[in-house]
């Protein structure tokens, strides 16, 4: 009998893992679980050697692995298109930790354990920033010298696994092949992301230069005005890991509501809590005018996608963000589960 080859594919986050093992050759999903993080430090080092090997011998019931593949956040301008990682090329991907603090650390850390414990397993990264790498110029640059855009200092663009996936399943829904389809895409989560695509090609996205831009999101501040940072500075002396945290882990839904849970955020407004209502109302307002502004740079839209687990969840969420929004009234509205890891299994298939 012939042993089946494996792809074993890491989703790892700040606070937690989720792993899918898939069948090579027909992408079947063999094996999936999500393990919950709350360790810091060497205590997180020790957890996460312990479920590497956990997932190891797991996986190895089914067959052969053949590759380890990677959710990577952020790959900067070096690393666009899905790479084999190896101890020649990891210091280099190391250096956009700093851009991605709350997710790049934590999915190298399972590339390195897989790079030392398994040294003959192919290790192969995805990037959330590759589907964006070519969009618009226009989009791209920021509006400071343009010194700082030769430093690298632009828009990237994140979830750009997921904003793949959905164009793929969109496509297959409306019948079209994906370089015929016009969508908005709206990546809704712990982190959020909208995108505008055109014949298929992502042209816009919401996120920048790193995961914290764009709109208001479970903890993050998404786009605030850079005078309200130099008036807290300057007023409240903040040092630079102090307003980090502030606009990372003490804003968005959080620092509006006092929620940190969607679905507890949900109950305050069903309740009439106020400052659950408005920042309901602020999320969602912030997504309508995301929204209807990529109305001005497609000619055309097939279809407005919801996905991630806000997303694709519960409809009180998109129903409120379409309300008036009449612009829209004769477009079509997808809800799509994501599915990052057979994403990034299928792109490592393209490898071969």
């Amino acid at each position: 009998m012939t042993t089946k080859e494996l792809l074993v594919i890491f989703n790892a986050g700040s606070t937690s893992l989720k792993y899918k093992v898939f069948d090579y050759k027909t992408l079947e999903l063999l094996d999936s679980e999500t393990f919950d993080i709350e360790e810091k430090g060497k205590e997180r080092e020790i957890l996460q050697e312990a479920l590497f090997n956990k997932i190891l011998v797991k996986a190895k019931s089914f067959g052969d692995i053949k590759y380890f593949g990677h959710r990577v956040v952020h790959g900067g301008n070096d690393f666009t298109q899905p790479t084999i990682i190896n101890k020649n090329n990891i210091k280099k991907l190391a250096k956009y930790n700093e851009l991605a603090p709350l997710h790049n650390p934590y999915n190298l850390s399972f590339i390195n354990l897989a790079l030392i414990n398994q040294p003959k397993i192919k290790n192969v990264a995805v990037f959330d920033t590759g589907f964006f790498a070519n969009i618009n110029e226009e989009s791209k640059h920021f509006a400071i010298p343009i010194k700082y855009y030769y430093q690298n200092v632009k828009r990237y663009g994140f979830h750009g696994i997921s904003h793949q996936y959905i164009l793929s399943e969109a496509s297959k829904i409306l019948k079209k092949k994906e370089r015929n389809c016009n969508l908005i895409i709206c990546h809704l989560g712990g982190g959020c992301s909208i995108s505008a695509i055109s014949k298929g090609i992502a042209v816009d996205i919401s996120l920048g230069f790193t995961p914290l831009g764009g709109i208001m999101m479970s903890t993050r501040s998404g786009d605030i005005d850079p005078g309200v940072l130099i008036h807290l500075i300057k007023k409240y002396n903040y040092t630079i890991d102090e307003l980090n945290a502030i606009l990372n882990h003490k804003s968005g839904i959080y620092g509006i509501s006092g929620k940190t849970n969607y679905l507890d955020l949900i109950k305050g407004v069903k309740s009439k809590d106020e400052k659950c209502v408005l920042a309901f109302n602020m999320f969602c307002y912030q997504i309508r005018k995301t929204i209807a502004s990529y109305f001005g740079i497609l000619n055309k839209i097939d279809a407005i996608c919801f996905t991630g687990s806000i997303g694709s969840g519960l409809d009180i969420t998109r129903k409120n963000i379409m309300k008036n929004l009449n612009i829209a009234k004769n477009i079509e509205i997808l809800a799509i589960k994501t599915n990052e890891e057979l994403n990034i299994a299928k792109q490592i298939k393209t490898l071969e």
